[in-house]
Order: structure tokens, then C-alpha cells, then sequence
């Protein structure tokens, strides 16, 4: 059975997120619980994927360790017998293998895209105006062709049930300030690109991904919230690539087509059939395997 809310009353919830729900621990630390709840176009389905939140957990805790070097992350344990309190260990049964304490960050009000490669509403635009985002692309190119290098092209973070708007990338000063512009989009395409060749390694594309910085008690941005998991990226078979046409993928654009295929209207959420929420928890846990070589705990 799939778990749509997670329940902690001694815990105090601050926010419930599209897939997260958020509580306070101590005034240093916060518990991310992945719940199994689902996404698309920004909204939520009625129904979820049993065992989605742990894959999910499983996923980002494999990469914010891989990426320990590039950048620290907010991650104290994702393992529930290191959480020493006592209200947390109540719950365990509902948090085993799908939270992660973490430290409090001031989080930076922007979603940071990277983009290896064109696809999604990135096409849409490029075919109106031969940009995304407003920045100028080489003529001439094809649905999920790989980009001359890697672009950052941040968005607006909305409200809960509102659309994330894309920006250029100027425009990033003016929501966070120069010094953390910078950083977040140098820090997007190191991040991406270190992600990058690694999975190229195991033969997944990542062609494009969203993260979330937050900043520390001392000014230092920290990778924050999930990163590179199904639900954040488009993760493609390098086996079966071929630009010019949709690729099949280990991410959740089998819920996208399906959406598409039913007319949907962008804000009614629905409920999905088995087939898709099945098929789509196989190519999660398919591109786990092949990512980390293991198992996932479901």
C-alpha cells in the first residue's frame, strides 16, 4: 500500500510538498519524509507508487555521497537507527528507509535546472524562438539532441500548486543576490556534470535535472531537499538513444505520456491506473540497480 502522508503528531509538521512531508526535530534539525505520493505538471495524483519515497531516499542518498567533493549536502543520517530521538524512533516503522534527518538551511527561493541535452517545455520554447530560457541555441537542432555544453536555466519556485516559471538566468540576481547567483549556477553545472559522466559510465543519460540550495548558519550554499532521482531528472538508455524523437526512460515521463495521452488538464488530479504506477516503480528501481550495482531495500 502505498503511503500518502506520513503521521509523526509528537513531531511538529512545518509542510507537506509534492512528494515531502517536513518536520522539526530541534531548532538545528529537520525530517524530510519521502512519502509515496506522485507528481506531474506540478500536480499531485489522488492515488501513489508503493515504495516510491524509499527508492527516491535510496537514490539521493547514493548521489549526495558521490558528490560529497563537489559540495556538501544537508543530509545527517538517512538511516533511522542513527536518529536518536525518541519521537523519531516511534515512528519508525512508518520512516524506515524513506526519511532523512537533515540540517536546517535557509533555503534559496529558486529552482536550479541544468539541461545537457533538449527536450521537455526546453523544446517547446526552442521551436517558438530558437532559445530556452531566453538564451540563444545553435540552429538546426532535434528533440533530445545533446546541447554544445551544458546550460543553467533556473526557474521561479511556486507555491504548492502553482507553475514554476523559467527565467534567465540574469535574472537570478535579483532574487538571491550576486554572490549566491553565481555560486548556484557554477555549482548546477558542476554538479550536473560530475552526475553526468558517472552515469555515462553505467549507461544512463542524465539529460537534464533540478536541484535546491540552501544556505548554512555560515553563508556556505549546501545541496539541499533530493537530487538526481527519477522524479528530478530524465534519465535515458545510452544504448537506445537517437535524437530526433522521444526516448524511452527510467524517470517518470511514463506518467507524463500517459497524462498527455488522456488529455490532461494540467489541474485536476487523477488517479492512475496500476499499469502506469507499476511500470513506473520498475524503471525507478531499474535505474537504481544499474546506477549503484545493488539492490534497493524496498
Amino acid at each position: 500500500m502505498a503511503l500518502l502522508e506520513s503521521n509523526c503528531p509528537e513531531l511538529k509538521l512545518l509542510a507537506r510538498g509534492k512528494v515531502r512531508d517536513i518536520y522539526e526535530v530541534d531548532d538545528k534539525t529537520l525530517l524530510f519524509v519521502a512519502t509515496d505520493r506522485i507528481s506531474a505538471f506540478d500536480v499531485i495524483m489522488t492515488n501513489g507508487i508503493p515504495g516510491k519515497g524509499k527508492i527516491l531516499t535510496q537514490i539521493s542518498t547514493f548521489w549526495f555521497y558521490l558528490l560529497k567533493d563537489v559540495i556538501p549536502s544537508h543530509v545527517v543520517t538517512a538511516t533511522v537507527d542513527e536518529m536518536k530521538d525518541e519521537r523519531i524512533q516511534k515512528y519508525r516503522d512508518q520512516l524506515a528507509g524513506r526519511s532523512m534527518l537533515v540540517k536546517k538551511l535557509k533555503i534559496l527561493p529558486v529552482e536550479a535546472i541544468v539541461r545537457g541535452y533538449i527536450t521537455g517545455s526546453g523544446w517547446v520554447e526552442y521551436q517558438k524562438k530558437g532559445t530556452v530560457c531566453d538564451l540563444p541555441l545553435p540552429p538546426n537542432l532535434q528533440d533530445c539532441d545533446r546541447l554544445p555544453q551544458t546550460i543553467f536555466t533556473p526557474s521561479t519556485k511556486a507555491e504548492l500548486g502553482e507553475h514554476d516559471e523559467n527565467i534567465h538566468p540574469s535574472k537570478l540576481t535579483g532574487i538571491i543576490g550576486e554572490n549566491y547567483a553565481r555560486q548556484v549556477a557554477d555549482l548546477s553545472v558542476r554538479i550536473y556534470e560530475t552526475a553526468r559522466d558517472y552515469a555515462q559510465t553505467k549507461g544512463i543519460i542524465i539529460a537534464d535535472t533540478k536541484f535546491e540550495f540552501g544556505v548554512d548558519e555560515n553563508g556556505h550554499v549546501v545541496l539541499a531537499d533530493e537530487v538526481l532521482t527519477p522524479d528530478s531528472s530524465r534519465f535515458w538508455p545510452a544504448d537506445v538513444y537517437k535524437p530526433g524523437q522521444q526516448q524511452p526512460s527510467f524517470d517518470k515521463q511514463f506518467v507524463r505520456n500517459y497524462l498527455l495521452s488522456i488529455n490532461f488538464d494540467k489541474k485536476t488530479p487523477v488517479e492512475l491506473p496500476a499499469e502506469v504506477t507499476e511500470k513506473t516503480m520498475d524503471k525507478y528501481v531499474e535505474a537504481y540497480r544499474i546506477l549503484t550495482g545493488k539492490d534497493p531495500v524496498l
